[in-house]
């Protein structure tokens, strides 16, 4: 390596990297610093670029937005749920507020790590965090695969951890994550006495089955089999506008959410009563309204057309505030609940997560192992009532 004083009192350093591949043209490494040490470091930064392949000048030239929105595009292809694209596109809007217009070939794992930190500190959430990790880790491997880096500066960052409190503890019981008998009863008293149209049919379908929000919406006719008493469970409603028009019918969240599952009679009563009820009303306006949509939902509007999650949200907060519960939940609660049914009846965990259709829930687990603790607790108080007074022998 050659080095040179400037005139200006700056060091110039000067070496031949390894000629173009396509052109096989020369590659001049110059390198200028205050210090001789570092224009010489910056040579040899710029030459083990050259070495390993990475294009060092376009590196310096697409910033991280331009890259992240490259890699959104290929991986919106991906065949991943409509949910998750959008979910990246967010990620890499929050990203893009702190380091957009920055080069990929400037951005360092420091300055990844600040970005996180600087997020916690605006209160953003964990899932928020962990979102914008994931994806920025997506997007600094696009650039290591079209070789404009040879490492990943999101690699191994921190997500800043707080130690809960103790009203945050109690805040977040697990009792929290689900109904009681008693206030399942309350909850479902008020959908049958001051329920909305379809309320009683759809949150007793949940309660009793598990099936998450997105997949009841989705719901159509032909996936329920009334003579196997057998429901079918093969998509979820997709709709972040919530125009009820520009709905998406989407594969469900994971290949164990595709499922069958078998129904008790009493539910399935209910389901073809509300069926004989929706024939009513199909008769009634099909011919009336020029774009009905006619895709055999099981809950719909006069129109035919489905509901939006966000929809039977909201009447599940309803109804949760007219039983006067503390709870005051979404729809997820009754999946939940449903959970604590199974588990209380006996069944092992393997069937539970089978039936609601989960791979490796931490949440179910969590639920299953307090809810069979709470059993053999409320066993030995039993034994005790019953044949307690047999202590009294000794006296």
């Amino acid at each position: 390596m050659k080095c040179r004083k400037l005139p200006n009192g700056k060091w110039e350093c000067y070496e031949e990297g390894p000629r173009d591949p396509v052109t096989n043209k020369r590659n001049a490494i110059r390198k200028q610093a205050i210090k001789k040490s570092v224009a010489q470091q910056k040579v040899q930064t710029a030459l083990d670029n050259l070495q390993s392949g990475i294009d060092q000048k376009q590196a310096n030239r697409i910033t991280f937005e331009q890259l992240a929105n490259d890699w959104h595009a290929v991986y919106s292809l991906s065949g991943v749920k409509n949910s998750t694209i959008r979910s990246r596109r967010s990620s890499i809007r929050t990203l893009c507020k702190y380091i957009g217009p920055v080069a990929v070939g400037r951005i360092t794992h420091g300055v990844m790590q600040n970005v996180l930190v600087d997020l916690d500190k605006q209160g953003f959430s964990r899932s928020m965090l962990d979102g914008a990790k994931v994806t920025a880790n997506f997007v600094f491997q696009h650039a290591i695969k079209h070789q404009l880096r040879t490492d990943n500066p999101a690699r191994d960052i921190v997500i800043p951890k707080k130690r809960l409190t103790v009203e945050e503890i109690e805040r977040t019981d697990i009792n929290e994550k689900y109904f009681e008998e008693e206030e399942l009863e309350a909850f479902l008293r008020a959908a049958v006495n001051q329920g909305l149209p379809n309320d009683m049919e759809w949150f007793y379908l949940m309660a009793f089955t598990g099936m998450r929000v997105g997949e009841v919406c989705a719901l159509k006719w032909t996936d329920i089999n009334f003579e196997d008493k057998q429901i079918r469970v093969t998509k979820t409603m997709d709709n972040p506008t919530h125009n009820m028009r520009k709905y998406q019918l989407t594969p469900p969240k994971t290949k164990k959410s595709i499922r069958t599952f078998d129904v008790d009679e009493d539910l399935l009563l209910l389901l073809r009563k509300h069926k004989t009820k929706q024939a009513k009303i199909k008769l009634k306006f099909r011919k009336e309204i020029d774009d009905y949509d006619n895709s055999n939902f099981v809950f719909c509007r006069d129109n035919g057309y489905p509901f939006a999650s966000r929809f039977v949200y909201n009447r599940t907060v309803r109804l949760c505030q007219k039983a006067a519960l503390s709870k005051i939940e979404g729809p997820h609660i009754l999946r939940h609940t449903h959970i604590t049914m199974m588990t209380a009846a006996g069944v092992d965990l393997d069937t539970i997560m089978n039936k609601v259709g989960h791979e490796d829930s931490k949440t179910t687990k969590n639920i299953y192992t307090h809810v069979t603790k709470k059993m053999k607790k409320d066993a030995t108080e039993q034994v005790h009532t019953h044949y307690g007074d047999l202590f009294r022998l000794q006296n």
